[in-house]
């Protein structure tokens, strides 16, 4: 299976993950959520293998954008409907294995997971 990278073209740490998988002459299928959407079903995944608190990014500007209201009583269900809504608050990147899936970008990680 060819491991599909999630993100957004753009962000500074997904030009790192790119970088490092074409370095390292690994295949990938590249999915931009700004352009193709993401659907719940690989949502409610990556929530319930990292646990939607670390999928969710409340550090970008997206959120932080957010009313008070949209920001309260946070649940898994209220998270992936606010992703859903603005994939731009999806931590970036998710490197989908097949078997389970890397969040975020750390070399190392991404060494062991393709040693």
């Amino acid at each position: 299976m060819t491991p599909t990278l999630y993100g957004i073209k753009a962000c500074d740490t997904m030009k790192k993950a790119r970088q490092w998988l074409d370095e390292q002459a690994i295949g990938y299928h590249f999915h931009d959520y700004k352009v193709a959407g993401i659907d719940a079903q690989h949502l409610q995944r990556w929530c319930e293998e990292h646990g939607w608190d670390k999928v969710l990014n409340r550090a970008g500007t997206t959120f932080r954008k957010l009313s008070d209201a949209d920001k309260a009583d946070l649940d898994q269900a209220k998270a992936i409907a606010l992703m859903l809504a603005q994939p731009s608050m999806i931590k970036r990147p998710v490197l989908d294995l097949g078997e389970r899936s890397l969040l975020g970008f750390k070399p190392e990680h991404y060494a062991s997971a393709f040693a």
